[in-house]
């Protein structure tokens, strides 16, 4: 099922999807294939509309998506993605998982497409998005374009898309410098 788009909606969307189709087609096939196997080998286990291990980083409060659907929910309605990689052996990924509790997150995280990316389930996402290398847990904004936004990153230079493990506070802060720099573009529309 397709949504008609309206001849004001093409270009906008053309362009946003340009942006994301290189890294998306690097990927789609794949997850696509990994998806439909997950639902055969494992029924019980998938979750409709949520990632693997969603649950573990405030899936209850924060809508996760995957990589594809999340994609073109943004590309529908313009808002920004924030994409988070992470793996369950990771153990600064398990600290992590306690700032997306903090209730101001879960309120910012409604003005971004969310996506959650286990890099183990699906490595050509985790290579397709890597502007700095395939470390975990990485935590990359994008505009709705498809571009990163390169001034939301966290204080490492050796890992700039690593947030503070522990603390909220710099989560939160990139979430409203993104949040606003979208409110600030002149082709912005209001979601249906």
């Amino acid at each position: 099922m397709s949504a008609e788009i309206t001849p004001a909606e093409t270009m906008p969307m053309r362009s946003r999807s340009a942006c994301w189709s290189a890294a998306w087609a690097r990927t789609s096939a794949t997850v696509g294939l990994a998806l439909l196997s997950a639902f055969l080998l494992l029924p019980g286990r998938v979750v409709a509309g949520q990632p693997n291990m969603a649950e573990l980083w405030n899936g209850a409060e924060i809508a996760w998506q995957e990589v594809g659907p999340g994609i073109r929910e943004s590309t529908r309605t313009g808002k920004p993605v924030i994409m988070l990689f992470h793996a369950s052996w990771c153990t600064s990924c398990k600290r992590y998982r306690q700032v997306w509790k903090d209730p101001g997150v879960v309120a910012a995280s409604k003005d971004f497409v969310m996506i959650l990316v286990d890099v183990d389930k699906d490595p050509d996402a985790n290579g397709a998005f890597s502007p700095d290398g395939t470390y975990v847990p990485r935590t990359i904004f994008y505009n709705a374009e498809g571009d990163v936004m390169a001034e939301m990153h966290g204080k490492d230079p050796a890992y700039p898309h690593t947030i503070d493990l522990d603390d909220p506070t710099e989560l939160r802060t990139l979430m409203q410098k993104a949040g606003s720099k979208r409110s600030e573009r002149p082709d912005d529309r209001a979601e249906n």
